[in-house]
């Protein structure tokens, strides 16, 4: 599949041109997202395709998230569906950095871990916890760190994290949900 990827000074420029859907968890969303984007969780974007059609069909797609990983895996599915999109490289995490403008819901009590930072804590928990009762229980367990190892280098070649997705589902992360619904509304209104 043929994706396009915008770097943040080309996003600084078009921004007003762009309808930014944002596919990180509510909870991620909730802690600072690029102005005017629209949070569609990239498990909830299927659902929203005949939307998300006919949005690109009146203006440019940009698709954001954290770090871009997440993002491209969703340009790859709209491109797949015959529509086109372009993600921001890098990310939330890329346009903060270059000074760019983070919005933040004014209801938003405390800011959420990043689903990289969350997953950086697991897997260095799990690692931690199986090289520890590898010495204390018995050597078996420190295959916990043998398969979080594994995980973490099949997540850089595939470029998708089975991790984040599954964290991505524990009630921390759902809380904030998103009203899919209203951002389609919104989408269609745009």
């Amino acid at each position: 599949m043929n994706t396009t990827t915008l770097t943040t000074a080309t996003v600084r420029e078009r921004l007003h041109t762009l309808i930014v859907i944002d596919v990180r968890t509510p909870g991620e969303y909730a802690g600072g997202h690029l102005p005017g984007a629209h949070n569609i969780p990239l498990d909830e974007l299927e659902h929203a395709l005949p939307t998300l059609r006919e949005t690109a069909d009146r203006s440019d797609l940009l698709v954001v998230c954290a770090s871009g990983a997440r993002s491209q895996n969703a340009s790859v599915t709209l491109s797949r569906n015959g529509i086109p999109a372009a993600s921001l490289e890098g990310g939330t995490a890329a346009w903060a950095s270059a000074g760019g403008d983070l919005h933040r819901p004014a209801a938003t009590a405390a800011p959420k871990w990043a689903m990289d930072r969350q997953v950086r804590l697991t897997a260095g928990s799990v690692v931690l916890l199986g090289l520890l009762l590898g010495l204390v229980i018995h050597p078996a367990f420190q295959l916990l760190s043998v398969g979080i190892a594994a995980g973490l280098v099949y997540s850089a070649l595939s470029n998708s994290c089975a991790m984040a997705t599954l964290l991505g589902k524990l009630p921390y992360n759902r809380t904030d949900r998103t009203d899919l619904n209203a951002t389609l509304a919104a989408l269609r209104d745009n």
